[in-house]
C-alpha cells in the first residue's frame, strides 16, 4: 500500500477538532518514551489554533498527523518552539521535519527579531535544531517569564528543575539568534 499524502501547514479553525487527539497523543508519547512533559489542555490548543501560532498535518483524507505551536514571552523578545508531536500511524516519513520547518518559519515571520527557542529531551529534535541554527544554552538564555515555568510543574520532572533553581533540568534548551544567523 502506499503512503497518504501529508500536508503540513498553518492551522486553521476546523483543526480545533483534533485538540483532544494531540493532547493524549503527547501524553501517551512522553509516558513510553519514559520523558517528562509540559501537560497541555485542549483549550490552550485550540487557543494556539485561533491565534494563528500553530502547524498542523494532515492527511489528504483530513486525519490528524502531527503538530507544533508557538509562544511569546519576556516582551516577545523570546519565542518558543513547542508541542511537536507526530502520529505513531505517520512516524518515519518526514513529518516532524517538515513540522519544525514550518513552525521555525512561522516564529521568525511573526516575530522577526525575537530569539526562538525550544527545551527538549529528544536527540531528533536537537538535530532539527541545529540544522535549523539553534545552538544548546544554559537556561539563564531563554524565557525568564514565571508562566513559562509554570508550565513544567506537570513534568515528572519538575523536582529536578526546582532543586536546580530553573537553572538547568533534564531537558536540553537550544536558542536560535537572529542576530547571529
Amino acid at each position: 500500500m502506499e503512503d497518504e499524502r501529508i500536508i503540513v501547514r498553518s492551522a486553521v479553525a476546523a483543526d480545533v477538532v483534533f485538540a483532544d487527539e494531540i493532547i493524549h497523543e503527547m501524553e501517551s508519547s512522553a509516558i513510553a518514551r519514559g520523558s517528562g512533559i509540559s501537560k497541555r489542555s485542549a483549550a490552550a490548543i485550540i487557543e494556539k489554533i485561533d491565534t494563528g501560532k500553530a502547524i498542523v498535518a494532515v492527511t489528504e483524507n483530513g486525519e490528524w498527523a502531527g503538530f507544533s505551536y508557538i509562544e511569546a514571552w519576556d516582551n516577545e523578545q523570546l519565542v518558543s518552539n513547542s508541542g511537536l508531536i507526530v502520529s505513531p500511524k505517520h512516524r518515519n516519513q518526514g513529518v516532524a521535519a517538515q513540522i519544525k520547518t514550518q513552525i521555525f518559519e512561522l516564529s521568525r515571520s511573526k516575530y522577526p527579531d525575537a530569539k526562538i527557542f525550544s527545551i527538549t529531551s529528544g536527540l531528533a529534535i536537537m538535530k532539527m535544531n541545529t540544522r535549523l541554527g539553534f545552538e544548546p544554552v544554559t537556561y539563564a538564555e531563554i524565557a525568564h517569564d514565571s508562566t513559562f515555568w509554570d508550565g513544567c510543574k506537570s513534568c515528572v520532572n519538575y523536582n529536578v528543575l526546582q532543586s536546580k533553581n530553573r537553572c538547568n533540568c533534564l531537558c536540553t534548551a537550544m536558542l536560535f539568534d537572529p542576530k547571529l544567523n
